[in-house]
């Protein structure tokens, strides 16, 4: 028999607040505190199954609320058997802020956290777990190697979350995560949390889950509610002009995402050139620069954060104006993540991007994702450029028509087929790695 997923509705959903969901009363106290007065959706699903012990898979968009969605439950069961609580994630950034998340809930119960990422010194890292921490959160190569070196023994494993799984995927960790979970009890709570659901997931639950239920809250491509989107058509040569214009036209926080470290670097100077205070974040950056980079960014010490793809999910940052993509992503997936960095907790978002006129296809694949058009923005003070009119054909909603009245994709305006395209060239995937 395999482990698919089973899709489940829980009863628990119809519930609009933390009471009732199998939460002990000194965890709710503690929510209380914090000011946490609703459940997400993905909370709302995703805590009384974790209670009752069950395999699941969680997929939500970014900035729903997930770490709270299996931290709450796997403290209140570790408080009740032996065992440690082990979570894998995909970037450094991310691995500190479960960690953070953790220790307001756990420290309460006189419950310790260990947080083994790369990057970091291996002393204090072998301290914590002598320590013999409840709870491990790490990046997957850094566990690896405290297992190569006996500072941590899986063996005590009785509940496992991957966090971000398809994330880690892209990054190549595959291989860190089979080689872990070879070595953890088969004896185990596992619980995998993803914004989209791969093959490669699949074949995750397939093989290392029992029975796993499936908690579905939004489908692959949805973007955050609040955020409104627009696109810029420009020359590669001139993203640094309409980048200043656009910075004197916003106020607000601008996290601007780059493709490359090297252009993050480059874009910096140029912020900085311009009066404004930039910060970059990347993998070229050590790992006290990231962090000085990103609370300065939360304080208001920097006005505009620079970063790759590292920054697109997972950093828990609100009230972040505006989402610029000064280059667009290699993944259409990642623009969802990208843009799902606004427009939380409430608040309204915005989303620019630019793109080059050669950039047709990449504004396709972007469009049939989120199945909707991006409108294309002229600016008053600079004249723009366009894309070719064979390249781009606008992506309509599934055989209806757009919210602006235009006709199908595939169909003329007056409903008639239109005249069969030249083949394109098959275009390579490009190779993902990490930034």
């Amino acid at each position: 028999m395999t482990n698919k997923p089973i899709i489940t509705n829980n009863p628990a959903q119809a519930s609009a607040s933390f009471f009732g969901l199998g939460i002990a009363p000194k965890i709710l106290d503690i929510l209380e505190r914090m000011k946490f007065k609703v459940p997400t959706p993905i909370q709302l699903k995703a805590i009384p199954l974790v209670l009752e012990g069950k395999d699941i898979v969680g997929i939500a968009q970014t900035g729903t609320g997930k770490t709270h969605s299996f931290a709450i439950p796997m403290v209140q069961r570790l408080v009740q058997k032996k065992g440690i609580g082990l979570v894998l994630a995909p970037t450094r950034e991310l691995a500190i802020q479960i960690d953070e998340a953790y220790r307001e809930i756990a420290r309460a119960f006189g419950m310790r956290t260990a947080c083994l990422i790369g990057g970091a010194p291996m002393p204090p890292q072998v301290q914590a777990l002598r320590r013999d921490p409840h709870i491990v959160i790490a990046t997957p190569g850094r566990l690896i190697d405290h297992m190569s070196q006996w500072n941590f023994m899986p063996d005590s494993v009785v509940m496992l979350v991957l966090d971000e799984a398809d994330r880690m995927l892209d990054m190549g960790f595959a291989p860190q995560i089979e080689k872990i979970l070879r070595f953890l009890p088969k004896d185990r709570q596992t619980m995998l949390f993803s914004a989209t659901m791969p093959k490669e997931i699949m074949n995750i639950a397939t093989r290392y889950m029992k029975l796993p239920l499936s908690v579905e809250i939004t489908p692959s491509g949805t973007t955050v509610e609040r955020v409104t989107q627009e696109l810029f058509i420009i020359k590669k040569e001139a993203k640094t002009q309409l980048l200043k214009k656009l910075l004197g036209q916003y106020h607000g926080t601008v996290l601007l995402f780059s493709r490359t470290k090297h252009n993050a670097k480059k874009i910096v100077r140029s912020i900085r050139d311009m009066g404004y205070s930039a910060a970059e974040i990347h993998s070229n950056r050590s790992l006290s620069q990231r962090k000085e980079a990103l609370e300065g960014f939360k304080s208001g010490r920097y006005r505009v954060l620079v970063a790759t793809d590292i920054a697109s999910r997972g950093i828990d940052v609100t009230g972040i104006e505006l989402v610029l993509n000064y280059d667009l992503p290699e993944d259409a997936e990642n623009y969802v993540h990208r843009i799902g960095r606004t427009a939380r907790a409430g608040h309204k978002g915005h989303a620019i991007s630019f793109a080059t006129p050669d950039q047709a296809h990449d504004v396709r694949d972007i469009e049939k994702l989120i199945k909707v058009t991006l409108p294309v923005s002229k600016h008053a003070e600079l004249t723009l450029d366009k894309f070719g009119e064979a390249s781009h054909q606008p992506i309509r909603s599934y055989g209806r028509q757009s919210s602006h009245g235009q006709p199908r994709h595939g169909q003329s305006s007056h409903g008639q087929p239109r005249p069969a395209q030249a083949k394109k060239p098959y275009r390579y995937p490009k190779p993902k790695f990490y930034r």
